[in-house]
Protein backbone atom coordinates (compact mmCIF):
# COMPACT_ATOMS: atom_id res chain seq x y z
CA UNK A 1 0.00 0.00 0.00
CA UNK A 2 1.10 3.50 -1.27
CA UNK A 3 1.83 6.12 1.95
CA UNK A 4 1.55 10.05 1.39
CA UNK A 5 5.22 11.10 1.63
CA UNK A 6 8.39 9.61 3.02
CA UNK A 7 10.08 9.48 6.07
CA UNK A 8 12.73 7.71 4.76
CA UNK A 9 16.25 8.94 3.86
CA UNK A 10 16.07 9.57 0.45
CA UNK A 11 18.28 7.09 -1.97
CA UNK A 12 19.17 7.23 -6.03
CA UNK A 13 19.61 4.54 -8.32
CA UNK A 14 22.23 3.82 -10.62
CA UNK A 15 21.81 5.73 -14.17
CA UNK A 16 21.91 2.88 -16.20
CA UNK A 17 22.15 4.87 -19.72
CA UNK A 18 23.06 2.30 -21.81
CA UNK A 19 19.75 0.14 -21.85
CA UNK A 20 17.87 0.13 -24.40
CA UNK A 21 15.02 1.42 -22.44
CA UNK A 22 16.88 4.59 -21.32
CA UNK A 23 16.18 6.22 -24.35
CA UNK A 24 12.96 4.46 -26.06
CA UNK A 25 10.84 7.25 -26.77
CA UNK A 26 7.56 5.93 -25.48
CA UNK A 27 8.75 4.73 -22.42
CA UNK A 28 10.18 7.73 -21.41
CA UNK A 29 7.28 9.69 -22.81
CA UNK A 30 5.23 7.76 -20.19
CA UNK A 31 7.64 7.80 -17.43
CA UNK A 32 7.61 12.10 -18.19
CA UNK A 33 4.16 11.97 -17.74
CA UNK A 34 3.67 9.71 -15.05
CA UNK A 35 6.42 12.00 -13.35
CA UNK A 36 4.46 14.95 -14.49
CA UNK A 37 1.42 13.96 -12.91
CA UNK A 38 2.19 13.06 -9.37
CA UNK A 39 4.03 16.55 -9.44
CA UNK A 40 1.20 18.07 -10.50
CA UNK A 41 -1.00 16.68 -7.83
CA UNK A 42 1.24 18.12 -5.13
CA UNK A 43 2.98 21.11 -6.22
CA UNK A 44 5.27 21.39 -3.25
CA UNK A 45 8.70 22.37 -5.69
CA UNK A 46 6.64 25.04 -7.02
CA UNK A 47 9.23 27.87 -5.51
CA UNK A 48 12.08 25.86 -5.64
CA UNK A 49 13.21 26.60 -9.71
CA UNK A 50 11.60 27.38 -13.20
CA UNK A 51 10.69 23.89 -14.03
CA UNK A 52 8.10 23.77 -11.89
CA UNK A 53 6.07 26.84 -12.62
CA UNK A 54 6.21 25.80 -16.02
CA UNK A 55 4.81 22.59 -16.14
CA UNK A 56 2.43 23.72 -13.68
CA UNK A 57 0.79 26.47 -16.23
CA UNK A 58 1.18 24.45 -19.05
CA UNK A 59 -1.41 21.88 -17.34
CA UNK A 60 -3.79 24.78 -15.81
CA UNK A 61 -3.98 26.17 -19.54
CA UNK A 62 -4.46 22.76 -21.30
CA UNK A 63 -8.06 21.84 -22.53
CA UNK A 64 -9.05 19.10 -19.32
CA UNK A 65 -6.40 20.99 -16.74
CA UNK A 66 -4.18 17.36 -16.88
CA UNK A 67 -1.71 15.97 -17.92
CA UNK A 68 -2.90 13.79 -20.98
CA UNK A 69 -4.01 17.04 -22.39
CA UNK A 70 0.23 18.00 -22.74
CA UNK A 71 1.32 16.86 -25.94
CA UNK A 72 4.68 15.99 -25.78
CA UNK A 73 6.44 18.46 -27.60
CA UNK A 74 5.02 20.87 -24.70
CA UNK A 75 7.95 18.85 -22.20
CA UNK A 76 10.93 20.86 -23.47
CA UNK A 77 10.64 24.06 -21.90
CA UNK A 78 10.28 22.19 -18.54
CA UNK A 79 13.65 20.26 -19.01
CA UNK A 80 15.23 23.36 -20.03
CA UNK A 81 14.67 25.36 -16.70
CA UNK A 82 16.37 22.24 -14.83
CA UNK A 83 19.64 23.43 -14.11
CA UNK A 84 20.18 20.23 -12.39
CA UNK A 85 20.48 21.25 -8.90
CA UNK A 86 19.00 18.55 -6.84
CA UNK A 87 17.20 20.60 -4.41
CA UNK A 88 13.51 19.21 -5.29
CA UNK A 89 15.27 15.89 -4.50
CA UNK A 90 16.86 16.39 -1.16
CA UNK A 91 14.74 19.14 0.19
CA UNK A 92 11.19 19.11 -1.10
CA UNK A 93 10.10 16.15 -2.98
CA UNK A 94 7.99 13.68 -0.30
CA UNK A 95 8.40 10.73 -3.22
CA UNK A 96 11.75 10.07 -3.62
CA UNK A 97 12.83 6.39 -3.56
CA UNK A 98 12.38 4.21 -1.39
CA UNK A 99 8.64 5.46 -1.31
CA UNK A 100 6.64 3.70 -3.67
CA UNK A 101 6.03 6.52 -6.26
CA UNK A 102 10.20 6.36 -6.83
CA UNK A 103 10.57 10.04 -8.06
CA UNK A 104 13.65 11.33 -9.30
CA UNK A 105 12.93 14.77 -11.30
CA UNK A 106 16.64 15.88 -11.93
CA UNK A 107 17.47 12.31 -13.25
CA UNK A 108 14.68 12.35 -14.99
CA UNK A 109 15.44 15.69 -16.99
CA UNK A 110 18.78 14.25 -17.50
CA UNK A 111 17.45 11.14 -19.25
CA UNK A 112 15.43 13.10 -21.26
CA UNK A 113 18.56 15.28 -22.32
CA UNK A 114 19.79 12.33 -22.82
CA UNK A 115 17.49 11.97 -25.88
CA UNK A 116 17.42 15.31 -26.93
CA UNK A 117 21.55 14.73 -27.56
CA UNK A 118 20.77 11.54 -29.23
CA UNK A 119 18.65 13.51 -31.53
CA UNK A 120 20.89 16.51 -31.88
CA UNK A 121 18.68 18.76 -29.83
CA UNK A 122 20.79 20.55 -27.62
CA UNK A 123 22.73 23.62 -28.80
CA UNK A 124 26.09 23.26 -29.61
CA UNK A 125 27.95 26.48 -27.72
CA UNK A 126 27.61 24.79 -24.36
CA UNK A 127 28.59 21.17 -25.21
CA UNK A 128 31.61 23.24 -26.53
CA UNK A 129 32.03 24.89 -23.39
CA UNK A 130 31.86 22.34 -21.50
CA UNK A 131 35.40 20.81 -22.60
CA UNK A 132 36.96 22.46 -19.74
CA UNK A 133 40.12 21.34 -19.84
CA UNK A 134 41.26 21.85 -23.66
CA UNK A 135 39.34 25.29 -23.33
CA UNK A 136 41.40 26.56 -19.47
CA UNK A 137 44.90 25.64 -21.00
CA UNK A 138 44.62 27.80 -23.83
CA UNK A 139 42.65 30.45 -21.59
CA UNK A 140 45.81 30.13 -19.37
CA UNK A 141 48.45 30.15 -21.60
CA UNK A 142 46.54 33.61 -23.06
CA UNK A 143 45.76 34.59 -19.74
CA UNK A 144 46.19 38.68 -19.82
CA UNK A 145 45.30 38.38 -23.23
CA UNK A 146 41.70 36.69 -22.29
CA UNK A 147 41.03 38.00 -19.09
CA UNK A 148 41.39 41.58 -21.02
CA UNK A 149 39.21 40.57 -23.86
CA UNK A 150 36.00 38.43 -22.00
CA UNK A 151 36.18 41.35 -19.33
CA UNK A 152 32.52 43.11 -18.52
CA UNK A 153 33.73 46.76 -19.02
CA UNK A 154 34.85 45.61 -22.83
CA UNK A 155 31.99 46.29 -24.10
CA UNK A 156 33.10 45.41 -27.98
CA UNK A 157 34.23 42.58 -27.55
CA UNK A 158 31.61 41.08 -25.11
CA UNK A 159 28.81 42.36 -27.59
CA UNK A 160 30.56 40.01 -30.14
CA UNK A 161 30.91 37.44 -27.78
CA UNK A 162 27.15 37.72 -27.60
CA UNK A 163 26.44 37.87 -31.24
CA UNK A 164 28.34 34.84 -31.91
CA UNK A 165 28.39 32.72 -29.17
CA UNK A 166 25.41 33.26 -27.40
CA UNK A 167 27.06 34.37 -23.80
CA UNK A 168 25.28 37.08 -22.24
CA UNK A 169 27.30 40.82 -22.45
CA UNK A 170 25.54 41.49 -18.85
CA UNK A 171 27.68 37.94 -17.32
CA UNK A 172 30.99 38.24 -15.01
CA UNK A 173 32.98 35.37 -16.40
CA UNK A 174 35.60 33.96 -14.55
CA UNK A 175 39.39 34.96 -14.77
CA UNK A 176 42.07 32.85 -15.67
CA UNK A 177 45.24 32.32 -13.44
CA UNK A 178 48.43 33.15 -15.14
CA UNK A 179 49.20 29.90 -14.03
CA UNK A 180 47.53 27.12 -12.92
CA UNK A 181 47.36 25.74 -8.95
CA UNK A 182 49.13 22.57 -10.55
CA UNK A 183 52.29 24.39 -10.96
CA UNK A 184 52.67 26.84 -7.98
CA UNK A 185 52.01 23.45 -5.81
CA UNK A 186 55.15 21.79 -7.34
CA UNK A 187 57.33 25.10 -7.06
CA UNK A 188 56.41 26.38 -3.43
CA UNK A 189 54.93 22.62 -2.11
CA UNK A 190 57.83 22.72 0.12
CA UNK A 191 58.35 26.42 0.56
CA UNK A 192 55.45 26.89 2.64
CA UNK A 193 56.07 25.12 6.26
CA UNK A 194 55.18 25.88 9.73
CA UNK A 195 55.72 24.90 13.29
CA UNK A 196 52.79 22.59 13.62
CA UNK A 197 51.93 19.50 15.41
CA UNK A 198 52.61 16.69 13.56
CA UNK A 199 50.05 14.31 12.36
CA UNK A 200 49.41 11.28 11.03
CA UNK A 201 47.14 12.43 8.13
CA UNK A 202 47.88 12.63 4.89
CA UNK A 203 45.88 14.15 1.95
CA UNK A 204 45.69 15.03 -1.74
CA UNK A 205 44.32 18.05 -3.07
CA UNK A 206 41.94 17.11 -6.20
CA UNK A 207 42.57 20.65 -7.31
CA UNK A 208 39.13 20.63 -9.32
CA UNK A 209 39.37 22.32 -12.86
CA UNK A 210 38.14 25.50 -11.48
CA UNK A 211 40.77 26.01 -8.87
CA UNK A 212 43.39 24.82 -11.08
CA UNK A 213 42.70 27.24 -14.36
CA UNK A 214 40.07 30.26 -12.57
CA UNK A 215 40.93 30.72 -8.89
CA UNK A 216 44.43 29.33 -7.51
CA UNK A 217 43.67 31.30 -4.79
CA UNK A 218 41.27 28.57 -3.00
CA UNK A 219 44.08 25.93 -3.18
CA UNK A 220 46.97 28.44 -1.75
CA UNK A 221 44.74 29.05 1.43
CA UNK A 222 43.49 24.93 1.44
CA UNK A 223 47.78 23.91 1.40
CA UNK A 224 48.50 27.00 3.70
CA UNK A 225 45.54 25.99 6.44
CA UNK A 226 46.47 22.21 5.68
CA UNK A 227 49.92 22.56 6.43
CA UNK A 228 49.44 24.78 9.12
CA UNK A 229 47.61 21.90 11.17
CA UNK A 230 50.82 19.74 9.90
CA UNK A 231 49.03 17.64 7.27
CA UNK A 232 51.29 15.57 4.78
CA UNK A 233 49.96 17.36 0.91
CA UNK A 234 50.17 16.00 -2.16
CA UNK A 235 48.24 17.70 -5.34
CA UNK A 236 46.81 15.87 -8.24
CA UNK A 237 44.56 17.30 -11.11
CA UNK A 238 44.69 14.28 -13.52
CA UNK A 239 41.39 16.63 -15.37
CA UNK A 240 37.91 17.30 -14.99
CA UNK A 241 35.51 15.49 -12.87
CA UNK A 242 32.47 15.64 -15.95
CA UNK A 243 30.09 17.90 -14.48
CA UNK A 244 29.83 20.11 -17.00
CA UNK A 245 29.21 17.08 -19.26
CA UNK A 246 26.96 15.90 -17.18
CA UNK A 247 25.23 19.03 -17.90
CA UNK A 248 25.11 18.93 -21.29
CA UNK A 249 24.06 14.98 -20.96
CA UNK A 250 26.97 13.69 -22.55
CA UNK A 251 27.30 10.47 -19.94
CA UNK A 252 29.75 8.73 -21.99
CA UNK A 253 32.31 11.54 -21.56
CA UNK A 254 31.30 11.79 -18.02
CA UNK A 255 32.03 8.15 -17.90
CA UNK A 256 35.60 8.48 -19.57
CA UNK A 257 36.55 11.16 -17.23
CA UNK A 258 35.25 9.33 -14.01
CA UNK A 259 37.66 6.33 -14.93
CA UNK A 260 40.60 8.55 -15.83
CA UNK A 261 40.63 10.70 -12.94
CA UNK A 262 39.72 7.85 -10.91
CA UNK A 263 42.52 5.73 -12.04
CA UNK A 264 45.14 8.81 -10.78
CA UNK A 265 43.48 9.36 -7.82
CA UNK A 266 43.26 5.62 -6.35
CA UNK A 267 47.01 5.42 -6.44
CA UNK A 268 46.93 8.13 -4.00
CA UNK A 269 44.30 6.37 -1.70
CA UNK A 270 45.76 2.77 -1.98
CA UNK A 271 48.81 4.69 -0.26
CA UNK A 272 46.69 5.85 3.11
CA UNK A 273 45.59 9.57 1.55
CA UNK A 274 42.42 11.13 1.47
CA UNK A 275 41.17 12.68 -1.46
CA UNK A 276 40.27 16.63 -0.74
CA UNK A 277 37.59 18.46 -2.90
CA UNK A 278 37.83 22.16 -3.28
CA UNK A 279 34.22 23.05 -5.15
CA UNK A 280 31.20 21.36 -4.53
CA UNK A 281 29.76 20.27 -7.74
CA UNK A 282 33.46 18.13 -7.95
CA UNK A 283 32.97 16.76 -4.27
CA UNK A 284 29.27 15.57 -5.40
CA UNK A 285 30.99 14.34 -8.75
CA UNK A 286 33.31 11.80 -7.10
CA UNK A 287 31.19 10.59 -3.97
CA UNK A 288 27.74 10.16 -5.44
CA UNK A 289 26.86 10.79 -9.56
CA UNK A 290 30.07 8.77 -10.59
CA UNK A 291 28.78 5.08 -8.59
CA UNK A 292 25.53 5.94 -10.17
CA UNK A 293 27.25 5.56 -13.58
CA UNK A 294 29.48 3.28 -12.77
CA UNK A 295 27.78 1.60 -10.06
CA UNK A 296 29.67 -2.28 -10.61
CA UNK A 297 33.43 -0.14 -10.79
CA UNK A 298 34.66 -1.17 -7.45
CA UNK A 299 37.69 1.59 -8.04
CA UNK A 300 35.32 4.19 -8.19
CA UNK A 301 33.14 2.84 -5.38
CA UNK A 302 36.63 2.86 -3.23
CA UNK A 303 37.48 6.66 -4.36
CA UNK A 304 33.86 7.70 -3.65
CA UNK A 305 34.36 6.35 0.43
CA UNK A 306 38.01 8.07 0.73
CA UNK A 307 37.01 11.58 -1.02
CA UNK A 308 35.81 14.79 1.33
CA UNK A 309 35.46 18.33 0.86
CA UNK A 310 38.20 20.35 2.28
CA UNK A 311 35.10 22.07 4.86
CA UNK A 312 34.24 18.64 6.06
CA UNK A 313 37.91 17.78 6.68
CA UNK A 314 38.84 20.94 8.37
CA UNK A 315 36.07 19.87 10.90
CA UNK A 316 36.85 16.30 11.47
CA UNK A 317 40.31 17.72 12.37
CA UNK A 318 38.74 20.00 14.86
CA UNK A 319 36.54 17.18 16.65
CA UNK A 320 39.11 15.01 16.35
CA UNK A 321 42.71 16.40 16.70
CA UNK A 322 41.29 19.87 17.23
CA UNK A 323 43.10 22.32 14.90
CA UNK A 324 45.85 24.48 15.34
CA UNK A 325 46.37 27.22 17.69
CA UNK A 326 45.89 30.97 16.17
CA UNK A 327 42.77 31.55 14.65
CA UNK A 328 42.00 35.15 15.22
CA UNK A 329 39.17 37.46 14.87
CA UNK A 330 38.04 38.47 11.03
CA UNK A 331 36.89 41.72 10.80
CA UNK A 332 33.26 41.33 9.93
CA UNK A 333 30.27 39.14 9.68
CA UNK A 334 29.81 36.11 7.07
CA UNK A 335 26.85 34.70 5.19
CA UNK A 336 27.49 31.69 3.87
CA UNK A 337 25.67 30.38 1.05
CA UNK A 338 25.15 26.87 1.06
CA UNK A 339 25.48 25.91 -2.42
CA UNK A 340 23.30 23.58 -3.77
CA UNK A 341 25.80 20.98 -5.00
CA UNK A 342 27.11 20.87 -1.08
CA UNK A 343 23.83 20.42 0.17
CA UNK A 344 23.23 17.72 -2.31
CA UNK A 345 26.11 15.52 -0.53
CA UNK A 346 24.18 15.41 2.52
CA UNK A 347 26.99 16.42 5.23
CA UNK A 348 25.48 19.26 6.76
CA UNK A 349 26.33 22.76 6.42
CA UNK A 350 30.40 22.07 6.76
CA UNK A 351 31.02 25.16 5.64
CA UNK A 352 29.08 27.31 8.66
CA UNK A 353 30.63 24.45 11.03
CA UNK A 354 34.20 25.51 9.64
CA UNK A 355 33.85 29.35 9.63
CA UNK A 356 32.39 28.93 13.85
CA UNK A 357 35.84 27.99 14.42
CA UNK A 358 37.05 31.11 13.90
CA UNK A 359 36.51 33.42 17.46
CA UNK A 360 33.34 35.59 17.64
CA UNK A 361 32.52 34.85 14.46
CA UNK A 362 29.04 35.88 12.98
CA UNK A 363 28.09 33.69 10.83
CA UNK A 364 24.26 33.83 8.89
CA UNK A 365 23.32 31.11 6.60
CA UNK A 366 21.40 31.01 3.12
CA UNK A 367 20.30 27.99 1.66
CA UNK A 368 18.59 28.82 -1.67
CA UNK A 369 19.61 28.09 -5.20
CA UNK A 370 21.82 30.95 -6.76
CA UNK A 371 20.26 30.05 -10.28
CA UNK A 372 23.42 29.45 -12.33
CA UNK A 373 23.63 25.92 -12.73
CA UNK A 374 26.82 26.22 -15.02
CA UNK A 375 26.56 27.52 -18.49
CA UNK A 376 22.79 28.21 -17.57
CA UNK A 377 23.56 31.41 -16.02
CA UNK A 378 25.93 32.38 -18.73
CA UNK A 379 24.23 31.87 -21.88
CA UNK A 380 22.17 34.99 -23.35
CA UNK A 381 19.21 32.56 -23.91
CA UNK A 382 19.01 31.22 -19.89
CA UNK A 383 20.61 34.13 -18.20
CA UNK A 384 17.43 36.08 -17.74
CA UNK A 385 16.11 32.86 -15.65
CA UNK A 386 18.77 32.61 -13.89
CA UNK A 387 18.47 35.77 -12.72
CA UNK A 388 14.89 35.28 -11.82
CA UNK A 389 15.87 32.18 -9.53
CA UNK A 390 18.87 34.22 -8.00
CA UNK A 391 17.11 37.11 -6.86
CA UNK A 392 15.12 35.72 -3.83
CA UNK A 393 18.98 34.63 -2.28
CA UNK A 394 20.31 37.53 -2.98
CA UNK A 395 17.84 39.13 -1.22
CA UNK A 396 18.35 37.52 1.58
CA UNK A 397 22.13 37.67 1.33
CA UNK A 398 21.46 41.66 1.62
CA UNK A 399 19.65 41.70 4.97
CA UNK A 400 21.90 39.44 6.17
CA UNK A 401 24.55 43.20 5.69
CA UNK A 402 27.58 40.84 6.21
CA UNK A 403 31.00 42.54 5.12
CA UNK A 404 32.02 38.53 4.06
CA UNK A 405 29.74 36.20 1.76
CA UNK A 406 31.33 32.81 1.24
CA UNK A 407 30.05 30.01 -1.22
CA UNK A 408 31.73 26.45 -1.66
CA UNK A 409 30.26 27.02 -5.39
CA UNK A 410 32.69 30.07 -7.19
CA UNK A 411 30.47 30.40 -10.07
CA UNK A 412 27.23 30.97 -7.62
CA UNK A 413 29.14 32.90 -5.60
CA UNK A 414 30.14 35.10 -8.59
CA UNK A 415 26.97 35.18 -10.28
CA UNK A 416 25.11 36.38 -6.55
CA UNK A 417 27.71 39.31 -6.36
CA UNK A 418 26.80 40.64 -9.71
CA UNK A 419 23.13 40.56 -9.12
CA UNK A 420 22.80 42.77 -6.06
CA UNK A 421 25.78 44.85 -6.06
CA UNK A 422 24.67 47.00 -3.06
CA UNK A 423 25.38 44.95 -0.49
CA UNK A 424 28.35 45.38 1.98
CA UNK A 425 30.54 42.62 1.05
CA UNK A 426 33.98 43.43 0.28
CA UNK A 427 34.81 41.55 -2.42
CA UNK A 428 33.65 41.61 -6.24
CA UNK A 429 32.88 37.74 -5.73
CA UNK A 430 32.09 35.25 -2.85
CA UNK A 431 35.14 33.90 -1.27
CA UNK A 432 35.61 30.22 -0.52
CA UNK A 433 35.52 29.47 3.32
CA UNK A 434 38.93 27.62 3.36
CA UNK A 435 40.10 31.34 1.93
CA UNK A 436 38.77 33.09 5.49
CA UNK A 437 40.15 30.43 7.85
CA UNK A 438 43.02 31.34 5.98
CA UNK A 439 42.86 34.45 6.61
CA UNK A 440 41.62 34.26 10.45
CA UNK A 441 44.97 32.29 10.57
CA UNK A 442 46.80 35.77 8.56
CA UNK A 443 48.31 33.29 6.20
Amino acid sequence: MSKEGSTEAPIRHPIDFEHPDFLNPEKLDLEMRRVFDICHGCRRCFNLCDSFPKLFDMIDESKEEDVDSLSSNQFAPVVDACTLCDMCFMTKCPYVPPHDFDLDFPHLMLRYRTAQKKLGQLPSVPRQLAEIDRNSKIGVMFSKLINWASDIKNKFFRKILEIFVGIDLRVQLPKYNSETFSNFFKKNKDLISYEAQQSNRKVVIYTTCFVNFNKKNTGVAALKVLKKNGIEVQEAYPGCCGMPFLEQADLPKVVHQAKKVSKDLLKWVNKGYKVITLTASCGLMLKFEWPLLLPEDDNIKKLSLNVMDIDEYIVDISKNEGLAQGLQEIDGGVTVHHACHARAQNMGIKARDMLKLIPNAKIDVVERCAGHGGTFGVMKETHNLARKVGRPTTRQIKIKNNKYMASDCPLAGKHLKQLEEDTNISSDEAVHPIELIAKSYKL
